[in-house]
């Protein structure tokens, strides 16, 4: 299972999010722990992919209103697990500063 820790910008985003947008991203995340922790490709469903005109963050996006998150890999904490640092979350505004 994949590491993961939060900037505090994250926090920030996270406590304006209402309860169904919190729950969503919790599914959007765990899916896509499953995944890294599986070896395997990130499913299409949470079109997660590199941000063009920011190198090193990831975009991922999910069903619903408008589920936006960003991410980066971080450093190994645990030998063979990669490990996410998440950086925003909520709707497409948080792309101005991603």
């Amino acid at each position: 299972m994949p590491t993961h820790e939060e900037d505090d910008s994250f926090w920030r985003d996270w406590r304006r999010l209402k309860r169904e947008e919190r729950l969503a991203f919790r599914k959007a995340a765990a899916a896509l722990n499953d995944d890294l922790a599986a070896g395997s490709s990130i499913r299409p469903s949470l079109r997660a992919h590199p941000m063009v005109a920011h190198p090193g963050i990831w975009e991922l996006t999910w069903e619903g209103e408008d589920g936006r998150a960003t991410f980066r890999f971080g450093p190994e904490q645990i030998s063979g697990r990669r490990h996410v640092v998440w950086r925003r979350v909520g709707g497409h505004e948080i792309f101005q500063a991603p």
